[in-house]
């Protein structure tokens, strides 16, 4: 028997801008059919290659079953217009705004109650559009979290997450939605834990320097050492600092491995307290590496402070035997 090949699946995307053409690209490499829904189709179709079918919101939603909806939550009033095409299909909203919650309601769940004969999920917010563009990003998260009221339609779009190359992790209901949306919102998220853990140390070190070097000389030798303070005693706490969060970089890995060891499997999920170590690493070692980085400018100034201060008293004591010279050699009338 010949076997039949089966026939590529058309996906449609409503929206020409740069998300829209990185998701069309990234279709198309993993064998699907693209046709795009733009207001001015005849300039946007100069952006995307040839094999994409580029025409008017109306035709391409009659070709697909799963519909992209790369529009802003402004301009959801075009669809309005659509609602008897896109009733019983998939529309999958990668929408974003620009502040967290700034809606009393979620996007999703508001285009929900616009077309409510149409299964609204919630998908691919959280993937940019440079992240669309790589095969495989290294340096960027490839989770997709996906969320709806249909568990099928659900189950479907996460299995074109996993078609894409993206890891798909399933939020449940739309009610989750908001949540989903305000994750790109969040600033520097991932770094909270390991500034807070630098913080600490710092803190610890600090005052340890501080109590050895500056308060026990003071009480016990009556020595005045204050002066070290800006200097001195940052720049020994800084290096000490940049080598225990080196430590912390290393060693989760090994624990990952002990781990593994134990249980026989690499299968095996981690501790969450060992999988949040373990996704913190890269912020720990660029701490790690700035206060380094900072210790050797420090250590270049000491020098050049200690230099300056012999320059100035050099200087000082010139001008005083000077006029002590000019007040011995002088003659009165």
């Amino acid at each position: 028997m010949t076997k039949v090949d089966k026939a590529p699946t058309t996906l449609a995307i409503l929206g020409s801008g740069d998300f829209s053409k990185s998701l069309a690209f990234r279709l198309l490499r993993c064998g699907f059919c693209v046709v795009v829904g733009s207001r001015h189709p005849k300039l946007a179709s100069q952006s995307f290659p040839h094999v994409v079918d580029v025409t008017h919101y109306e035709d391409a939603v009659r070709k697909a079953n799963i519909v992209f909806l790369a529009i802003r939550r402004e301009h959801y009033s075009v669809l309005w217009d659509l609602k008897h095409l896109m009733a019983g299909k998939i529309l999958v909203d990668v929408s974003n705004n620009r502040r967290g919650n700034q809606y009393a309601e979620s996007n999703a769940e508001y285009l929900a109650s616009l077309l409510p004969d149409s299964v609204v999920v919630k998908g691919f917010n959280v993937i940019s559009a440079w992240a669309m563009q790589q095969n495989y990003p290294q340096d960027a998260s490839t989770q997709v979290f996906v969320c709806s009221d249909s568990v099928e339609a659900r189950q479907q779009i996460m299995e074109l997450a996993h078609q894409l190359n993206f890891q798909p992790v399933d939020m449940g209901t739309l009610s989750s939605s908001r949540y989903i949306e305000n994750i790109p919102r969040r600033l520097f998220h991932d770094w909270k834990g390991p500034v807070l853990a630098a913080v600490a140390f710092s803190i610890f070190f600090f005052s340890y320097s501080f109590a050895r070097d500056i308060i026990h000389p003071y009480f016990k030798y009556k020595q005045s050492d204050f002066y070290k303070i800006p200097i001195e005693i940052v720049n020994r706490t800084l290096p000490t600092v940049a080598i225990t969060l080196l430590a912390l970089v290393y060693l989760p890995g090994q624990l990952a491995a002990i781990h593994q060891l134990y249980y026989g499997t690499k299968y095996k999920l981690f501790p969450k307290w060992l999988e949040g170590w373990l996704q913190s690493r890269k912020q720990l070692g660029l701490i790690s590496f700035f206060l380094a980085a900072v210790h050797g400018l420090y250590s270049l100034c000491l020098p050049f402070r200690r230099s300056e201060r012999y320059l100035l008293l050099n200087t000082a004591y010139q001008q005083v035997s000077v006029q002590k010279y000019q007040q011995q050699n002088k003659t009165f009338p």
